[in-house]
């Protein structure tokens, strides 16, 4: 499975990027950020989003960032964004000079949440590998693009359809940046099935159904 540019589509295009065959710059705009209600109690949802469209039910999507950025939450990485109430994102976020947060950010019905692990500042590369089967998903990242460790998964309520997933990039203070993005793959699916205990059965009112 290729990984087209040519059918890339921006949620809110910023004024200033670049899209090449293998290589995508984008340089965020001040006040720019996506999250729903929880904790802050507000939303946010005008966050440049770059994606493609696929029915593919079973793929994994990796992607290279590098990024300089500079000021609290700067931030870019790799999203699936549905609407302005389901979407997920993971990326570094900078914090200070000392340390930044590897985390992902998962919203479904419009609430968000935000899972962290705090990373050296002096990082300014990741690879991220998103994986889908059907409407779960695993993020995973890593560090030289070979070793990828798992950051979470999850599901989104309304991912069993058509998504759209790609990279995104956003300053929600008053900051700049450019993030790069190379190293674009859509691969078969990496994240293999589980092996252990097996499904539920499922239940009607009638009793259990076997598989």
């Amino acid at each position: 499975m290729k990984f087209d540019v040519n059918r890339l589509e921006w949620t809110h295009r910023p004024a200033r990027f670049s899209i090449g065959e293998d290589r995508i710059e984008i340089t965020t705009e001040p006040h720019t950020d996506l999250w729903q209600r929880t904790y802050y109690h507000f939303r946010n949802d005008n966050a440049p989003v770059l994606q493609t469209e696929t029915e593919e039910k079973f793929f994994s999507f990796t992607v290279k960032t590098e990024f300089e950025s500079k000021h609290r939450f700067d931030q870019c990485g790799v999203a699936i964004y549905l609407d302005a109430e389901n979407w997920l994102k993971a990326s570094v976020e900078y914090e200070n000079r000392t340390f930044g947060h590897l985390g992902s950010v998962v919203t479904n019905n419009g609430y968000s949440d935000w899972a962290t692990a705090e990373i050296d500042a002096g990082v300014k590369t990741m690879w991220y590998r998103l994986s889908r089967r059907e409407d779960d998903f695993c993020i995973e990242c890593s560090e030289d693009g070979r070793i990828f460790r798992q950051m979470r998964v999850c599901h989104l309520c309304r991912g069993g359809g058509a998504i759209r997933f790609g990279v995104y990039a956003c300053s929600p203070e008053d900051s700049s940046f450019t993030a790069i993005f190379t190293d674009m793959e859509m691969t078969e699916c990496k994240w293999l099935a589980h092996n252990g205990q097996k499904p539920d059965e499922p239940i009607t009112r009638f009793g259990r159904f076997p598989l």
